[in-house]
């Protein structure tokens, strides 16, 4: 009588760390995107109370804010800053922008977004050249 085996042989072992790896390798680049996509959401917030400020700073003053050393007068909870500091706020002017543009510069390495923009005229845009603006502000 042969006795019972006990535990997993090497080839047993080797398959599972396959399968494993090659899940890996599928899921991690959806998960990098959605973690991204969500971090852009955080920069689309920032633009739109920065451009809310704005049209109301606009009302009351009749000019916009263009320049950086400005923005404190916008009255932005954390001043250039994002809610958790992944985008940093700017301001300046650009041809038919309709009197300002506003761009959100990201810190966590979103190349194919790269920086969002949004103008008065409300034209939404970013700097990285991976995907169209449609798809980096949805």
């Amino acid at each position: 009588m042969k006795s019972a085996q006990h535990g997993f042989t090497l080839i047993e072992l080797m398959i599972v760390v396959a399968i494993i790896g090659i899940l890996a390798a599928i899921a991690y680049p959806s998960y990098d995107e959605y973690v991204k996509r969500g971090n852009r959401t955080e920069g689309q917030a920032l633009l739109s109370d920065a451009s809310a400020r704005q049209e109301r700073y606009f009302g009351q003053n009749n000019a916009y804010i263009t320049s950086d050393t400005d923005i404190a007068k916008l009255g932005l909870k954390n001043g250039k800053s994002s809610e958790t500091g992944k985008y940093t706020l700017s301001v300046g002017t650009e041809n038919a922008d309709g009197g300002y543009t506003l761009i959100a510069e990201q810190k966590f390495g979103d190349t194919k977004c790269g920086n969002l923009k949004l103008n008065a005229l409300g034209v939404k845009d970013r700097t990285g050249g991976g995907k169209t603006a449609a798809e980096c502000w949805r």
